[in-house]
């Protein structure tokens, strides 16, 4: 029997971390539980109107925030509020596949232009591994806002 996984951030700044999370990955926020989103309808301004609507208070709405796929097939990504700072490398990172079935020049030309679009979303980039077959294909490390890194591979 196999386990669906969902992978959870510790984050200084839930919403903002998944906001940049879900333009990477190409997911979306989910409304509040019993709410039916209009189409167009902003799920974060949907979840303010909630939690305000149930009472949380205002300095405890930003606590956690979730992604998930459109289609339903990858993991359900939460981001959960923690106070301390990240102080060494992850020993769990992700693998952002921004460049399928290509090799070679092709394939470091695609990571260096979606490595330019996570860059002006907020990433850093921190080095390029160059293709060094058969054993490595080529890829770039980098670190979202908070300094988790990752890489395009």
């Amino acid at each position: 029997m196999t386990r669906h996984v969902q992978v959870t951030f510790d984050a200084h700044d839930p919403k903002a971390l998944s906001t940049f999370w879900r333009d990477v990955l190409g997911y979306v926020h989910p409304g509040p539980p019993g709410v039916d989103l209009p189409a167009g309808a902003d799920p974060l301004a949907a979840w303010d109107d909630f939690l305000a609507r149930i009472g949380v208070p205002e300095d405890q709405r930003n606590t956690r925030s979730a992604i998930e796929d459109p289609d339903g097939h990858g993991p359900r990504v939460f981001f959960q509020q923690v106070p301390e700072d990240k102080v060494a490398k992850n020993r769990v990172h992700l693998d952002v596949r921004a460049a399928p079935g290509l090799a070679g020049d092709e394939r470091m030309a695609a990571l260096e232009a979606e490595c330019e679009r996570l860059v002006a979303l907020g990433a850093k980039r921190l080095q390029r591994e160059e293709p060094a077959p058969p054993m490595s294909f080529g890829h770039i490390v980098m670190a979202d806002p908070e300094g988790n890194e990752f890489c395009l591979d």
